[in-house]
């Protein structure tokens, strides 16, 4: 027991939690436990994980902003190889953090788990050569149910690590770069989403 640190609620928002793994290293290399069921209830965390997924992405890819819509997921991320810039955004009706949002940077060398609940779009951004990334959900992947946010969305203000560019109306990734040159790359579909207001009308 007692193998994780967690810092919960993390940029004021309830549910987010960012989660340090004990790491046990010697001049052979290092062991660690990625997830412990016990530690987690223990921390006030209490999810069954249904399905990992992994994924591999180059420098200046921008994954997001993702969310399901009617099956929405909880998500335990992490990063096994590289660099990426992770944030999360409420989107929970009635939050009093509704359409907050908060980053934190994953990588191999520091190790963090990012814990997102259900009712946030998800998305990151890779600031190294290559990331690996890695993710446990508590509900299936459905395909026709998922939604998304502009990834630029002035309302919701993201302060993306190391992008320049100027914000021309829509989440067209053209003209925004990486520091070094290196331009965005979103897919398609992530250069269509409409921005908060948009989206939610309540």
């Amino acid at each position: 027991m007692g193998q994780i640190t967690v810092e919960k609620n993390v940029g004021g928002i309830e549910g987010l939690y960012v989660i340090t793994p004990a790491v046990h290293g010697d001049n052979r290399g290092y062991f660690m436990e990625t997830y412990n069921q016990n530690d987690m209830k223990e921390s006030g965390i209490d999810i069954t994980f249904v399905q990992d997924n992994q994924s591999m992405s180059t420098k200046g890819v921008l994954r997001g902003l993702h969310f399901q819509k009617n099956f929405p997921q909880t998500k335990l991320v992490r990063v096994i190889k590289g660099t990426v810039f992770d944030v999360a955004v409420d989107l929970r009706s009635g939050s009093k953090t509704f359409g907050k949002w908060y980053g934190v940077e994953l990588s191999e060398e520091n190790k963090k788990q990012f814990l997102i609940p259900r009712g946030f779009a998800h998305g990151f951004l890779v600031l190294s050569e290559t990331a690996e990334f890695c993710y446990k959900c508590d509900d299936f992947y459905h395909a026709d149910d998922e939604g998304g946010l502009a990834w630029n969305d002035p309302e919701i203000g993201i302060e993306w690590t190391g992008v320049t560019g100027r914000y021309n109306g829509t989440p067209s990734a053209e003209g925004y770069m990486l520091e070094d040159g290196v331009p965005l790359n979103l897919s398609d579909k992530d250069q269509k989403w409409s921005g908060i207001k948009d989206t939610f009308k309540f």
